[in-house]
């Protein structure tokens, strides 16, 4: 079977627009035949067909067959590779130039995380992910938490890949979907992360989502599963399937009351209307919690199985007089493995501590490091960081003379 320019022209569409080796469908294959104005491909439908009404986009060296005589066989020689490579280009509209970004597709599938320990909503996280059904939802909890990780290792365990796009209030439609850069040059468009996310089937994750301005507006179509038109390329993107969007915030989307995220906005009803499920995340249960210390303490390369269980007493301690409004901070799972890491570099578990609560007030510090000396009486409060007894208050001080 020749190369013809026909056929060049139309794996030159598919592989921009789905990407080559990925399943696309007869409807696909339609949506190609109408925006190139081209016949049914039958040689393409007849060679590369893997179900009812699925087909796979060869590679180069797939598609590209020579005639033996008796039968057809796949293979490419290098005159045909070296002119094909030539030409694959995006097929893109005359009136603009369009780059698209360069992306290892196997370097989108997020890494597993050593010591990952599964909690909170993670099991239906992965089978909304695993459906492949458009499905957007919203996760909110307290800061680290593990909303972004439950995301993160849930697409690694499935292999799919994953577009992470860290939300300001800066963000605008032109950091979403593309707009033009200046690249060596000459102004080139460049797609976004959406529209790429969209394309590849890979799961849109729009993490700090409560700091975006009204600009997110932007992805309402997107959120509805619809495709989105790019009038300043005069290009429409539609979603592949397996796509979808999984948004993190620290708050529900209403702002923050109690001032602890500041920068968080409230964001429009009709957007946030548009996820389906919210799902709140908690801190995991103390159980849980010691096996991702343990974790933790695995990949720094220094086990404490005792600290790590009076490490994590003293966080639900903690938290529970957060909860109950006894103090106004709280230590989350994040902070205990940046004291398992602390520990690891300095051997001492009170520097650790120290170093890693240094963040907050010194009143909540100095709380902080006694309460921890209770829950181990193997160590000491440094000097300094003492709580004062009430009988030594300021109240029983002498007066010093003026």
């Amino acid at each position: 079977m020749k190369l013809t320019e026909k056929r060049q022209q139309f794996l030159n569409h598919v592989y921009t627009k789905f990407g080559t080796g990925s399943e696309i469908s007869k409807s696909d294959v339609e949506s190609v035949m109408s925006e190139l104005g081209i016949a049914h491909p039958y040689w393409f439908t007849d060679n590369f067909r893997t179900g009812r009404s699925l087909y796979k986009i060869p590679s180069l060296d797939e598609f590209v067959m020579e005639s033996t005589g008796t039968c057809d066989t796949h293979r490419i020689t290098e005159e045909v590779l070296s002119e094909s490579t030539k030409t694959v280009e995006p097929v893109v509209p005359e009136t603009a130039v369009n780059l698209m970004m360069v992306t290892d597709v196997e370097k989108m599938v997020p890494e597993r995380f050593k010591g990952f320990v599964p909690w909170g909503h993670f099991r239906d996280i992965k089978n909304i992910i695993k459906s492949k059904i458009f499905y957007p939802i919203f996760v909110t909890g307290l800061s680290g938490n593990g909303k972004t990780l439950n995301v993160s290792q849930a697409c690694a365990e499935l292999n799919r890949e994953m577009v992470r796009v860290n939300i300001t209030i800066e963000t605008d439609e032109d950091d979403l979907i593309g707009g033009f850069r200046l690249v060596d040059g000459e102004t080139k468009f460049n797609l976004g992360p959406v529209a790429q996310a969209m394309e590849k089937g890979a799961v849109l994750l729009l993490d700090e989502i409560d700091l975006a301005s009204n600009k997110i507006m932007c992805l309402q179509p997107v959120l509805e599963g619809n495709g989105i038109y790019i009038k300043k390329i005069n290009r429409y993107i539609k979603p592949a399937p397996g796509f979808t969007v999984i948004a993190t915030a620290n708050t529900k989307g209403k702002g923050s009351d109690d001032g602890r995220f500041i920068g968080t906005n409230i964001l429009n009803e009709a957007f946030l209307e548009r996820f389906p499920v919210t799902m709140e995340q908690p801190y995991p249960a103390t159980s849980t919690e010691n096996k991702i210390v343990l974790g933790s303490m695995e990949k720094y390369g220094k086990v404490d199985e005792e600290f790590a269980k009076r490490l994590v007493t003293w966080a639900e301690v903690i938290r529970k007089s957060f909860y109950e409004g006894a103090v106004d901070e709280l230590i989350s799972t994040r902070r205990l493995d940046h004291i398992v890491k602390a520990f690891a570099i300095f051997g001492d578990r009170m520097k650790a501590i120290e170093l890693c609560v240094n963040r907050f007030d010194e009143d909540t510090k100095a709380s902080f490091m006694d309460l921890y000396s209770k829950v181990d009486e193997d160590v000491k409060v440094p000097m300094g960081l003492e709580e004062v007894p009430e009988e030594n208050s300021e109240e029983n001080d002498p007066e010093i003379p003026f």
